[in-house]
């Protein structure tokens, strides 16, 4: 049973191109579906600006989708306002990406954790300050951060105290929105499997959004591809990595660094992603993809496909 279902959600904005141009629509995220079920980990990738982020921050609702559906256990989220937006705000948590910017500097770790605490747990202050100790030994820290400050940590430190708060609300679903790509590369991996442990231990769903496909199958049951606001191929993480079927993802596959790149087939793109104020009729990837034909140029491809692997093209590779 799906824990969560988005069905063609779409996030745009009124933007102009350059101060004395009229305010034109820009897509961040166009027609997107999709589910995530209890205890799984759905990984998210693609290139900067491709619209993950805004995923992200329509589900925990900073920001508002223009249209579409977003169910949790059959409750609508995505038109829930005032005090039913907050109540449901505790079972879908974030994760920002930067440790640094997402606590407030001026208030002790204690307090940045009793604020989710009072909401989530009432009860008495002792009680909840029990609590925040149990949810930093959790993520690996001592109690005596409870009295410190943010700026008194380091980075992968932040981070760690940001998943704490974000597990004071009890959420059944975790967004993490490029949780590591701040972080040194020796903490990266500590972050990840932090995230798993949490999994088995409490059986939380994540969403981890992030552009590093290596990590992504690290910590995934299933990937899913974005290009310019699209989901363009969704499959089982292993699978998807070992038998990717669009082209897109044989090219973010083939920029991941190896030890031996002798034999490795590399997909090199040629252009730079188009406007997604001005998006390309047809399929959105077919001015950079190398096996585009008339039929890619108008029109636009459908996620198709069985077994759970689905890819939007026309030519997928088998």
């Amino acid at each position: 049973m799906a824990l969560l279902e988005v069905r063609d959600l779409v996030v745009s904005y009124r933007v102009r191109s350059h101060n004395f141009a009229p305010k034109r629509t820009l897509y961040a995220v166009n027609g997107v579906s999709f589910e995530i079920g209890e205890g799984e980990t759905l990984g998210l990738v693609g290139e900067s600006g491709c619209g993950k982020s805004t995923i992200g921050k329509a589900l925990v609702r900073l920001e508002k989708p223009a249209s579409g559906s977003i169910v949790m256990e059959g409750r609508e989220l995505a038109d829930l306002t005032g005090r039913a937006l907050r109540k449901s705000r505790g079972d879908i948590q974030m994760i920002f990406q930067d440790p640094y910017g997402s606590l407030n500097p001026r208030l002790k770790i204690a307090e940045s954790l009793d604020e989710v605490l009072a909401l989530r747990r009432p009860g008495s202050r002792q009680e909840r300050r029990k609590r925040a100790e149990e949810l930093l030994a959790q993520v690996g820290l001592p109690s005596d951060t409870l009295e410190r400050y943010p700026h008194q940590f380091s980075g992968g430190q932040r981070q760690r105290i940001g998943i704490a708060r974000a597990l004071a609300g009890d959420p059944k679903l975790i967004v993490a929105d490029e949780p590591v790509s701040a972080l040194d590369v020796s903490v990266q991996a500590a972050i990840v499997n932090l995230l798993m442990d949490i999994q088995r231990e409490c059986g939380t769903a994540f969403l981890f959004i992030a552009h590093d496909l290596a990590v992504v199958e690290h910590i995934s049951h299933r990937i899913m591809v974005m290009y310019l606001g699209r989901i363009v191929e969704i499959a089982p993480a292993h699978e998807l990595v070992a038998s990717p079927r669009h082209p897109y993802t044989k090219a973010l596959l083939a920029a991941v660094p190896t030890v031996t790149p002798e034999g490795k087939s590399r997909l090199v793109l040629h252009g730079d992603v188009p406007s997604p104020i001005d998006p390309p009729a047809g399929c959105p990837f077919h001015p950079r993809c190398p096996r585009a034909s008339e039929r890619c140029r108008a029109e636009r491809p459908e996620l198709e496909g069985t077994g759970g692997h689905r890819c939007a093209c026309f030519f997928p590779e088998n």
